[in-house]
């Protein structure tokens, strides 16, 4: 399997920003490094793509995947990964207490989800939630309950295609604006208490958080190209000015935002490359922008 692959793009709770995680060649050998924006990075992809295995288990069959998907798993890791999911509605007697949040990532882009309380914000972060608010805390299945009623009466998504938020994010309204719609949400959800509302959630009271900055997109440019899919021996490289979910937002040494989706790089053993190098694996023009974005010079210390 040779050296240290990509594991996925981390937002832990209480971090000042975002890491990325790493699986060493090793059985459960890991590392997390943190990015910071203004840093310059550079990599290069060796080799093939692995399947990263399910629940923390490596991929028995050391499978190889696909460079343009997302999930990074072979169809017998997916299938025992989807097995074990809260999203799949497969565990009903999870004993933990859940919350239900109202997450806001553009106008007229408001969803409904549900995230153990334990977790803290990190789910809103790693779905690259602008702002959002709690509404209730209570057991799996009351919160599950509340995401339903909100979906069918209120008509409130559970889901958000990931390129209608990348497409919004560097052109957003104002913080007010931003929340009013979260507010506004939150008003008609509350009022359906004694109306379908599971005895069983308590309602949490409306506290805007905005992750603008902590995601460090005020003031970045639009997007002018997305990373497509990592090829063997191709370069990623370029100064941090932002990221959101699981993008980066890349300014290569030759101008332009380029993002990258980190959830393209599991499964990939990188090596080090010159930061100011062109950018050389597939990119999809997106728009156009005027320059780089914002950010200080930085020096990559080592991968990441």
């Amino acid at each position: 399997m040779g050296g240290w692959r990509v594991a996925g793009l981390r937002w832990a709770e209480g971090a000042a920003g975002p890491a990325l995680g790493w699986q060493g060649p090793a059985p459960g050998q890991s590392r997390v490094s943190g990015l910071a924006y203004g840093a310059e990075l550079g990599f290069r992809a060796l080799g093939v793509r692995h399947c990263v295995g399910a629940r923390g288990n490596p991929c028995p069959l050391l499978a190889v995947v696909a460079g343009r998907g997302t999930g990074a798993r072979c169809p017998e890791c997916a299938r025992l990964d989807r097995a074990h999911s809260v999203a799949a509605d497969t565990i009903a007697d999870d004993p933990r207490t859940y919350r239900v949040y109202l997450a806001w990532f553009g106008p007229g882009m408001v969803k409904v989800g549900i995230t153990a309380e334990q977790r803290g914000s990190a789910r809103l972060r790693e779905q690259g939630a602008v702002v959002f608010s709690w509404l209730g805390r209570g057991p799996l299945m009351a919160a599950r309950r509340t995401e339903e009623l909100l979906r069918s009466v209120l008509g409130v998504p559970d889901r958000i295609p990931y390129a209608r938020k990348r497409a919004v994010r560097t052109a957003l309204p104002g913080i007010g604006e931003r929340a009013a719609e979260v507010r506004a949400l939150y008003g008609k959800a509350v009022a359906l208490r004694g109306d379908g509302w599971p005895e069983s959630l308590e309602p949490l009271p409306f506290e805007a958080v905005d992750h603008a900055g902590v995601f460090g997109i005020e003031g970045v440019v639009g997007v002018t190209g997305a990373v497509t899919e990592l090829v063997d021996g191709g370069v990623v490289a370029g100064r941090l000015v932002a990221a959101a979910g699981p993008d980066l937002h890349l300014a290569p040494a030759n101008g332009g935002v380029v993002v990258l989706d980190t959830r393209l790089m599991t499964g990939w053993e990188l090596v080090v490359a010159d930061a100011r190098a062109d950018v050389t694996v597939p990119v999809a023009a997106v728009g156009s922008g005027p320059g780089a974005g914002t950010g200080s010079q930085g020096v990559q210390g080592g991968l990441f």
